[in-house]
């Protein structure tokens, strides 16, 4: 693909109703996350949730078949838009971001799903929630390949297996420091 981004999907599920106090520091977490994902290097677009302020959403927000009624209608889930590999994986595991991650146990349920899924896309298209999420569910039934993948197993744009270059992974994150504490 030329002029391709890479779609990142990321899925959990609460332990209990996400208006639970239990979750606080989840909701507490939240609106940081998104900004620093905003701001951070390679960051290109997400899409927002219907009846919330922020951006559009990419079409009608579904779960994949993993998903959990709580009795609430909601679980965390986001759908976005990169430039590359490093760029996605820097944010994923620094700043607000990071610190969030290392609290999710106490917040959302252990997975026996990918928490997240990666593919490329067209330059002109943007990936709606359905797509996301059928991406995210071929991940989990088919293991990485070119179509969904992770981190740990990833592909370049062109279909072939690449290694992340974790020296770009270290400055990308070291830019986005130095951003947020501008």
């Amino acid at each position: 693909m030329t002029g391709s981004r890479l779609a990142l999907y990321t899925f959990g599920i609460f332990k209990g109703l996400a208006s639970d106090p239990a979750n606080q520091g989840f909701h507490d977490r939240n609106d940081a996350a998104f900004a620093a994902a905003e701001a951070a290097d390679g960051f290109i677009a997400r899409s927002g949730y219907v009846d919330e302020p922020g951006p559009p959403s990419w079409g009608v927000q579904v779960y994949p078949r993993f998903y959990v009624e709580r009795g609430d209608g909601w679980s965390p889930s986001t759908v976005s838009l990169w430039t590359d590999l490093e760029s996605a994986l820097a944010f994923s595991y620094s700043g607000p971001h990071a610190a969030a991650l290392k609290h999710g146990h106490k917040w959302l349920v252990r997975p026996e799903w990918p928490p997240y899924a990666l593919w490329w896309v067209d330059a002109a298209h943007i990936p709606d929630w359905a797509e996301a999420v059928a991406r995210h569910e071929h991940l989990a039934d088919h293991g990485p390949r070119p179509h969904a993948f992770d981190f740990k197993a990833p592909f370049d744009s062109q279909g072939q297996s690449v290694s992340i270059d974790r020296e770009r992974v270290k400055r990308i994150a070291a830019i986005n420091q130095a951003r947020s504490i501008a």
